[in-house]
């Protein structure tokens, strides 16, 4: 039989990185769309194509006989004004030359400040802030473009860790110092809040992506893993322990200065982008997985102390110095 094909968009991104590497174990022909070369050999059932996003004719006849357009195609923060939507609409654009099945990762953006607690995709989208109304705009035109025959998946998820690759808060905040004996949490230790490992996530899009799917838009969470600042530190401190990271000596805790955040958004971009979205940590919120595992059946999900472990030996403060391995001369 021949194998499904899926081209992935923005390949070279985090979460583009780990949807290349869990369709291709999942038996499905990737094509790896980014710019430049891979950094490291793409895993076997996986090519690379260097076709530009913008061309959007000369990518659909490149990826001839996709019948899923992954969109992992993700702005930086301070530039989604101006690239977020044209980005999104090229995607789109070559999803339908394909006559494919669009699948887009989601996040809690759309919910705002106000958000319950725990997170279907029934619950009512009232976002606060710009980003979170630039998300919901994102959606609606999937919904819009239904009518013109696209089916298309959102698969909304908590934060990211884990993966190769940095820009999470959990890479870039929580454990950025870890190797100093610090950690930093943005927010009160005893607030629920969801987080998505990014190998499960991954396969979980792979497995709802080999299921037939209704016509039209549908949504789904997943579930992840809900923890507390308490539970996530606990987890990283028995994780960094088992690594030989700051046993017998524990840890110094401290917290994310979000007033400074916020004076320092006054001049600079990527501070104020930040602090607008402080609320996440303040909000309890989990995502309810049901409607995705009634489509998928059970998906398998990594211990979050095995998690934290993998996500930990990933960051580049645990890779093996290239140097080091050398002969002498």
């Amino acid at each position: 039989m021949t194998r499904p094909s899926v081209l992935v968009l923005g390949a070279a991104g985090r979460f583009g990185a780990a949807a290349v590497r869990a369709f291709a174990t999942a038996g499905w022909q990737v094509l790896a769309q980014q710019r430049r070369a891979p950094a490291a050999r793409l895993p076997l059932g996986a090519e690379w194509v260097d076709t530009p996003l913008n061309q959007t004719h000369a990518l659909a006849i490149r990826a001839a006989g996709a019948t899923l357009v992954v969109y992992a195609v993700n702005p930086l923060y301070t530039r989604w004004n101006a690239e977020l939507m044209p980005l999104f609409h090229q995607g789109l654009a070559v999803a339908e030359r394909l006559r494919a099945t669009f699948l887009l990762p989601g996040n809690v953006y759309n919910f705002g400040a106000g958000m319950p607690a725990l997170l279907t995709p029934q619950t009512a989208e009232q976002p606060t802030t710009p980003k979170g109304r630039q998300r919901v705009a994102m959606e609606q035109e999937l919904a819009h473009r239904a009518g013109r025959g696209l089916t298309s998946v959102v698969v909304r998820a908590g934060d990211f860790f884990g993966g190769d690759g940095s820009g999470s808060w959990f890479d870039q905040a929580i454990v950025a110092r870890i190797t100093q004996g610090r950690l930093v949490y943005p927010g009160p230790l005893d607030v629920p809040h969801a987080w998505a490992y990014l190998p499960d996530f991954a396969r979980a899009c792979a497995a709802l992506a080999s299921r037939p799917l209704p016509p039209g838009l549908t949504r789904v969470h997943f579930a992840g893993h809900t923890l507390t600042g308490s539970q996530l530190l606990g987890a990283i401190e028995r994780a960094a322990a088992l690594i030989g990271v700051g046993a017998g000596r524990g840890f110094t805790v401290g917290s994310l200065p979000w007033p400074l955040l916020r004076l320092a958004g006054l001049v600079h971009p990527m501070s104020r982008e930040i602090a607008r979205m402080s609320y996440l940590w303040r909000v309890p919120h989990a995502l309810d997985g049901r409607d995705l595992e009634t489509l998928t059946g059970p998906l398998a999900a990594t211990p979050i102390d095995a998690a934290v472990r993998a996500a930990l030996l990933a960051l580049p403060a645990f890779q093996p110095d290239p140097q080091a391995a050398m002969p002498a001369r």
